[in-house]
């Protein structure tokens, strides 16, 4: 049985989560992502051939490469739906309530103090195993 929450969107149509993003893949998608491919390769190409070049000068050619192949790979519709996730991710990250930083140092303090304990737990388990080991062999 598959239940679906009713999501108001944007801009006022009531969706459902499980639904998909529709869009409208082009023809020339397959297209594109070969060109995004090419980008790569030729970057990862070109950054071993001028091995010998500044690294200032392959980190900006990569950078370049990199911006292209990104703008050219958002453009297909598998981008676009990967673009609408980070900006749904991002409207979402907004709404959670971050700990104040005295609940933060609280919060930090308590594990240090439950790690340290159980530390020492550990530390008189191993040792009374080892001692009672020892025991029972008569070393």
């Amino acid at each position: 049985m598959v239940v679906k929450l009713p999501v108001i969107i944007a801009t006022g149509k009531v969706s459902f989560m499980n639904e998909k993003v529709s869009t409208a893949e082009s023809k020339l998608d397959p297209l594109k992502w070969i060109v995004v491919a090419v980008l790569v390769v030729a970057g990862v190409y070109a950054n071993s051939y001028f091995a010998d070049a500044s690294v200032l000068y392959r980190a900006v050619g990569l950078i370049v490469l990199a911006a292209i192949a990104f703008w050219l790979a958002a453009q297909t519709a598998k981008g676009k739906a990967f673009m609408q996730l980070g900006y749904e991710a991002r409207t979402e990250i907004r709404k959670v309530v971050w700990p104040t930083m005295q609940e933060t140092r609280h919060t930090t303090l308590i594990v240090v103090v439950v790690v340290m304990i159980l530390a020492v737990v550990l530390w008189i388990l191993d040792s009374s195993v080892s001692w009672l080991i020892a025991k029972l062999i008569g070393s």
